[in-house]
């Protein structure tokens, strides 16, 4: 019989050795994740020259420099269509923004990712910017981090949840290396991807961001990606209620973004033309857009620098926040290749940089830093990612206090106009939900002794088959109301209460039918049970229960003394817990008068004046409250 260890074997944590293997598995991921990210970037910049400039060269250049001209029209539909072919022949994969197709493969693929999907979204991608796309690199980095880690963990032997924290330890390096910010890329995949919080996924995923990270640095230096004045001034009360404003507004123009993009989605579904032609006629708005406002064109970075330096005028601002939005709403929901981080920044830091002139002043770029983060906080539902990322990006931290407040603002109010979030809402029309709230398994805070029944009708070891039939006709006797009993096992015991062998339900039942009824029980019982010990967890029971696929366990001590008997339903006790924890409302502290004398003892001392103090029930008695 196998007897559970003591309560001392229960720990905080599950990791084991394992972790090991994972980190060194995800610190190699990183670099490599790293280097992936560098030749998007840099293919980025070859396509670009390529479309716009007419030369093969790898300078970082923007579309709009080569300035208004007609070709502004035909290069983004070129690039839509060869994104669209891509697609259509040689993997449907590299459609969409990356994040939601890496949420989809952690939760609902175990982490399983087509090998050629690392090679084709970063191609497809590179065309798509490169030919104009007003869209960001993070999110098919991500794709192709995670996909890497998904070919490791499907070449050696791991388990599913392994794989999937080798899929986003390469997802959370791809974005430390692009944005050169390996905090924001752990906390993405603790709030976003992770959906789990145990040293077992979060150390490799942090090792492999902080590789990536200095990878990064070796490739395309240190510096931050944004250049911002420090802030050394202190921020006032007038600028911390500006902010809190800013982000409640953030979380709508956020909404209005995600209904945008859905909403387009949903339009070219509906015509009746293959969705390999969807690409080229998003790029066709992109072309149009970008010959009325240029600046539209391209992931935008520069345009941020422009707007924190304080180079941003109305009309400028306005072509961002009309012209910007409309065609990457349109352009995205064309399903075609490309990223919502970076554009979420450019929107938000438009519409910080607008209000920013109503607001409070503080340092140059600041509205503009609490803009861009509090939009993009409402819409992936990423408030410590979205704060972290502002100090990141620029390397400073005097104003993490507005950042932070209006993050959290803009989520808060997000939560309640949004049933989904712009990552999530795709899945869901596809038929699949995702919870984005985690917390402790009320299984887990509950052990086994505190829910088990005590109450067991047991039989002595030496009992025969004729205890069970007199059991089995009492049990008909009584009618149907019986056998309804929560009782499906029957322990057998001996004199010090030592547990010696179990039957089911139907092992009685079979051996009361039986003609030699003097025959011991113990020849029909199962000698060697299962068993579970009191200081079990309700989620290590219902863990043991789902592989075994019984539904009734003895509950032995560590010397093998029966102590009880646990069944499916009472793992339902942890759940009605959490239920009365969140639904119900009661006052626990009550408030009275000074010098001990409580509400009910003024009240009833001012209408009789007569009545002493002592004469009136303490306040336990009388029910009352102050």
């Amino acid at each position: 019989m196998k007897i559970p260890g003591p309560a001392d074997a229960l720990r905080d944590y599950s990791a084991d050795s394992r972790i090991l293997y994972t980190s060194a598995l995800a610190s190699v991921l990183g670099a490599v994740s790293a280097l992936a990210a560098w030749a998007l970037l840099e293919m980025i910049a070859l396509f670009t020259n390529i479309f716009y400039f007419q030369k093969w060269s790898f300078v970082s250049r923007d579309p709009w420099e080569a300035g208004r001209h007609w070709w502004l029209v035909p290069m983004p539909v070129i690039g839509g269509l060869l994104v669209g072919l891509i697609a259509r022949f040689l993997s449907p994969k590299v459609r969409g923004h990356g994040m939601p197709e890496a949420v989809e493969n952690i939760v609902f693929n175990k982490g399983k990712v087509q090998p050629r999907v690392a090679v084709l979204k970063p191609v497809a991608t590179a065309i798509a910017i490169g030919s104009g796309g007003p869209f960001g690199a993070e999110g098919p980095v991500i794709v192709t981090g995670g996909a890497l880690g998904s070919i490791v963990g499907q070449l050696l032997p791991v388990s599913a949840s392994e794989r999937t924290v080798l899929m986003v330890a390469g997802a959370s390096a791809g974005i430390a290396a692009t944005f050169n910010c390996p905090m924001s890329a752990t906390l993405l995949a603790v709030e976003i991807l992770l959906f789990e919080w145990k040293p077992r996924s979060l150390v490799p995923v942090a090792i492999a961001s902080v590789t990536a990270g200095a990878v990064r640095r070796l490739l395309l230096g240190p510096h931050s990606l944004l250049q911002m004045v420090p802030t050394g001034a202190p921020v006032y009360h007038s600028a911390m209620l500006g902010a809190l404003a800013l982000g409640v507004i953030a979380a709508f123009v956020a909404a209005g973004l995600s209904k945008a993009v859905h909403f387009f989605e949903q339009m070219f579904e509906r015509l009746p033309i293959h969705w390999m032609w969807w690409p080229a006629i998003g790029g066709l708005v992109v072309g149009l857009g970008g010959l009325i406002f240029p600046e539209a064109l391209g992931v935008g970075y520069s345009v941020i620098q422009q707007m924190i330096s304080g180079e941003a005028a109305w009309k400028f601002l306005a072509g961002i926040l009309i012209i910007k939005s409309l065609i990457w709403a349109f352009s995205l929901g064309s399903n075609t290749a490309g990223s919502i981080l970076a554009p979420l920044l450019v929107i938000g830091g438009a519409l910080g940089a607008a209000i920013g002139h109503l607001m409070p002043v503080m340092s140059p770029g600041a509205w503009v830093l609490v803009g861009m983060t509090s939009v993009l906080s409402a819409a992936i539902g990423a408030p410590l990612t979205s704060a972290m990322l502002a100090l990141e990006l620029t390397h400073n931290g005097g104003l993490m206090l507005p950042v932070l407040l209006s993050c959290v603002a803009a989520y808060a109010v997000s939560v309640l106009v949004m049933p989904r979030s712009m990552l999530t809402e795709g899945l869901s029309r596809r038929g699949l939900h995702l919870s984005r709230e985690f917390g402790v398994d009320p299984l887990e805070t509950i052990l086994v002794a505190q829910a088990m029944h005590t109450s067991v009708f047991a039989l002595p070891e030496n009992a025969t088959r004729k205890d069970a039939a007199d059991w089995l006709s009492k049990m008909e006797a009584r009618g149907s109301e019986a056998w309804s009993h929560w009782q499906r096992i029957f322990p057998l015991v001996d004199g010090e209460g030592h547990l010696t062998g179990v039957l089911t339900h139907t092992q009685m039942i079979a051996a009361a039918r039986k003609e030699d009824l003097s025959c011991p029980l113990a020849v029909d019982a199962n000698r060697e049970p299962k068993t579970v010990s009191p200081f079990n967890t309700l989620r290590t029971c219902a863990m043991i229960m789902a592989e075994s696929k019984l539904t009734s366990y003895p509950v032995v001590s560590a010397d093998g003394k029966l102590l009880g008997v646990m069944t499916i339903s009472d793992l339902l006790k942890g759940r009605s817990e959490e239920v009365h924890r969140e639904g119900d409302r009661e006052r626990v502290l009550r408030l009275r008068w000074p010098f001990g004398a409580s509400a009910a003892s003024a009240a009833i001392a001012a209408t009789n004046p007569v009545a002493k103090a002592e004469d009136v029930p303490p306040p336990d008695q009388t029910g009352a409250a102050a």
